[in-house]
């Protein structure tokens, strides 16, 4: 029997290792291809090697990328299983890819969010470049690192954490814009919070319109449309915001080739205009949502896993829509360095400003598509299953925290994380649902305790009108069957003690929310940035060593 376990034992890990040297395969090939495609195709530079170097690491961080940030989008989905592991991947990376090479930013400032003040660097660009290169590689190896930890963390703050450290080194503590550094740390706490929040109200108000409803059928009709049009007028607000900068002007003319119609060509959506956009939207998906569920309200049945399966649809669209616009708005931020590393090569001077070549964005988008087909269904799982238990309404909660934050966040300028925004949502459907329990009408530890008590005061009490009975010494018919009524009496509430003693385990058991899951990813987030910070600041000086002694 030993041999036996031993044999499948030694056959898992076999098949395990196999599966990771041809993950590892399929990573190495396609950072070999980007490097060999750079070296070729700028071979006519002096430092086409040192720019094909950071295009390597730019692979690297993209895959990365995939790996960790992408989960948010698709983990409540798979976790509430409304959509397979496999499903999950084809859209995420399809959508991921499109956004950034559809939708991407077309020009992005080489030093995220005036970070560090790029006239420390004076004339010279190969001190910059080196910070650049040393901000990427510490923030792909950190996101790396968080990845095999399962810890959800955001790629901005690992690129913010790599460019301070790698500027400090370069230049010293001057260089930095604190007040940014200070706006960012705020959003450690602002996103999350307010992701919680949003979420936990969307999953209150669902709960309280139809799934705590005696006819659930009829809450259903009458209020999942209304939920699933709120959603659609959120999204289209967040893509049209976050999403379509680059292409709004082509949309605008295309726009205007239609007779009788004339717009002002602007260089990004409105606030007022993405409003507009998502409400005539939100408009024709509550007339849709309404006939699809008068025609299959047969098909219905009176309980919550019924009602759930009505927001399966919306979750793989709320998927498709913040994979895309992650794709659009965060991807060309984190390959800024990149960009920035082949704008100073290129062009032998540093500018606050860069373009990004197609080649560039096309290695963040395969990159992020193959890091998360490789790497990404261990973070899909922690998001989705590891910190709480997801159903389709519950995921459908955090899709709206996603995308409502952000448009709140981004009108009153506050700064905000997606990841920390889909994690915070994560925690607040689960800490709801610990309120909600706790304040039901379940026997509360404290009244279990209250119990107990009072029937061990039976006990004593039995006990001692047993022993005065039988201490008598001309006993009756009445006495002797009192004391056999006071011994099962005294089983009685010996047996209640135990059985409510077991409840007081089964409740103190009761945790919605992991808090080890919890404490580590908020861990995570507290050192993402002065991590990647350190880990920049001793690449720079080791990249530094390198080329001077060369």
């Amino acid at each position: 029997m030993e041999i036996q376990t031993m044999s499948k034992l030694q056959k898992e890990a076999l098949k395990e290792s196999g599966t990771d040297f041809t993950r590892l395969g399929f990573a190495l090939f396609f950072m070999i291809g980007v490097l060999t495609f750079s070296f070729l195709s700028n071979g006519g530079i002096s430092n086409n090697m040192f720019l094909a170097v950071a295009a390597l690491i730019g692979a690297y961080m993209a895959m990365n990328i995939g790996a960790n940030d992408v989960a948010n989008n698709v983990g409540p989905a798979v976790g509430s299983k409304a959509m397979t592991m496999t499903m999950a991947i084809i859209i995420a990376s399809t959508f991921e890819a499109a956004g950034a090479l559809i939708a991407g930013g077309e020009v992005v400032k080489t030093i995220k969010k005036g970070i560090i003040d790029i006239s420390a660097f004076g004339a010279n660009p190969d001190p910059f470049i080196w910070a650049m290169m040393a901000a990427l590689l510490s923030a792909a190896l950190w996101l790396n690192f968080a990845t095999m930890m399962k810890a959800p963390v955001s790629t901005t703050h690992s690129i913010v954490g790599g460019v301070m450290g790698a500027g400090i080194a370069a230049a010293g503590f001057s260089i930095v814009n604190w007040g940014t550094m200070a706006k960012i740390a705020a959003s450690w706490v602002i996103s999350p919070v307010l992701g919680g929040i949003i979420a936990a109200a969307f999953l209150y108000a669902i709960k309280e319109s139809i799934v705590f409803q005696e006819d659930k059928i009829s809450a259903a009709k009458k209020w999942v449309p209304v939920f699933v049009a709120i959603m659609s007028m959120a999204f289209v607000t967040y893509l049209a915001l976050k999403g379509l900068k680059k292409v709004w002007s082509n949309i605008i003319e295309t726009f205007n080739m239609i007779p009788l119609i004339s717009l002002e060509i602007t260089k990004e959506p409105t606030f007022l205009t993405a409003l507009s956009m998502g409400l005539i939207t939100s408009i024709f998906v509550y007339i849709i949502m309404k006939k699809k569920l008068k025609k299959n309200s047969t098909t219905l049945k009176n309980n919550k896993k019924s009602v759930n399966t009505l927001f399966t649809v919306p979750l793989i669209f709320a998927a498709a829509l913040l994979s895309f616009a992650h794709g659009a708005n965060d991807v060309a931020n984190a390959i800024g360095p990149l960009a920035a590393i082949n704008d100073a090569v290129i062009n032998g001077g540093i500018s606050s400003e860069s373009s990004i070549p197609l080649w560039v964005m096309g290695v963040g988008a395969i990159g992020i598509a193959l890091g998360l087909a490789l790497y990404g269904p261990k973070l899909i799982r922690t998001v989705g299953s590891e910190i709480t238990e997801l159903d389709q309404i519950r995921a459908f909660s955090i899709a709206m925290a996603a995308s409502i934050t952000v448009i709140i966040a981004s009108q009153l300028g506050l700064p905000v994380s997606s990841t920390h925004i889909a994690i915070g949502g994560v925690f607040g459907v689960g800490f709801l649902r610990e309120y909600l329990h706790l304040n039901s009408k379940v026997p509360t530890i404290e009244e279990n305790e209250s119990i107990i008590q009072d029937e061990k005061e039976h006990i004593v009490a039995f006990l001692k009108e047993r022993k005065i009975l039988e201490a008598q010494e001309n006993k009756g018919e009445i006495e002797y069957a009192r004391i056999a009524q006071l011994y099962r009496l005294i089983a009685e509430e010996n047996k209640n003690i135990k059985s409510t003693k077991k409840d007081i385990k089964r409740t103190k058991k009761i945790e919605y929310v992991k808090r080890d899951a919890v404490k580590k990813i908020i861990a995570a987030w507290l050192i993402t940035v002065p991590a990647a910070a350190i880990l920049a600041a001793t690449l720079f000086f080791t990249i530094k060593g390198i080329m001077i002694q060369a």
